[in-house]
């Protein structure tokens, strides 16, 4: 109580502040994580997760995803990976999608997929804590955990338990965005989280006939939010019908990407190439 959190100056002796991050379950070997959130719902955050993990598949590297969206999981159907969750004596194995990405949900916990989760704040954050350290992540180049959007207590949980790289913010091209991803950025600093930048989703809609593309949000102003921000725009994702259906009919990983996820996968790619934290 009355922490000033200067310790130069406490005469308290309780000396540095301890860590709160959860080790690893000891056989696991993960080289990288990356936090993908949002401000706010209804953005494709969880779309953006499921790509991201297809493309550095497809570049070569594994990847896993660790679906921190306990009440809203999503992840399992967009992969159309269905069934319970095994273990060994190591500890929790992950379920493995058709092209070899791992990931845990909460979905392959309950009964039925359409079941309600419905656990209080202290739960849901014990839940996440668990699936980092109760759960093999075996020989894992990038894991990428999909966070619900806000700053509550799962994004509080995964910043202060993980050991988190970096964080993408999703975010869509309405006015309201500049407001939005202020919050995000914020709660990152405070959480001493390093952003690796911003992805605009539904940034346009292109013509199948002509190819002109439309802004069915009106102009968007992620240029100026970001360098508000002092961030990169890696990628504005168009509004794709066949992303959608692919999502629908589990076929993430046969889907065709936007070029424009690029900007993306080169960022990550360049943080194997970093020693240590950023």
């Amino acid at each position: 109580m009355g922490c000033s959190h200067n310790c130069d100056s406490c005469s308290g002796g309780c000396g540095e502040p301890q860590s709160l991050q959860v080790a690893a379950n000891q056989y696991s070997s993960i080289r990288r994580v990356i936090g993908v959130v949002s401000g706010k719902g209804g953005v494709g955050k969880s779309l953006v997760t499921s790509m991201l993990a297809v493309a550095m598949t497809r570049r070569g590297y594994h990847t896993a995803i660790l679906d921190a969206d306990i009440t809203g999981p999503s992840i399992p159907k967009s992969f159309g990976v269905t069934g319970t969750l095994e273990a060994s004596e190591e500890g929790i194995l992950p379920k493995t999608s058709a092209t070899g990405i791992d990931m845990v949900s909460i979905n392959f916990l309950l009964e039925h997929p359409d079941d309600p989760v419905i656990y209080r704040g202290p739960i849901i954050a014990e839940t996440v804590k668990q699936f980092w350290s109760d759960v093999v992540w075996q020989d894992v180049d990038y894991m990428f955990v999909d966070m619900p959007p806000g700053t509550g207590d799962v994004p509080l949980t995964v910043f202060q338990s993980l050991p988190v790289d970096g964080i993408l913010i999703v975010t869509s091209p309405q006015e309201l965005v500049s407001m939005i991803v202020g919050k995000a950025v914020k709660m990152a600093k405070m959480m001493n989280i390093p952003l690796l930048g911003i992805i605009e989703n539904y940034s346009y809609l292109e013509c199948p006939d002509c190819g002109k593309k439309i802004q069915v949000f009106g102009q968007s102003r992620i240029d100026e939010t970001a360098e508000k921000h002092g961030l990169p725009v890696l990628a504005k994702l168009p509004i794709d019908p066949r992303l959608a259906e692919a999502v629908d009919a589990g076929d993430i990983e046969g889907a065709k990407l936007p070029d424009t996820l690029r900007g993306v996968t080169t960022r990550l790619e360049t943080l194997l190439t970093e020693e240590g934290p950023l």
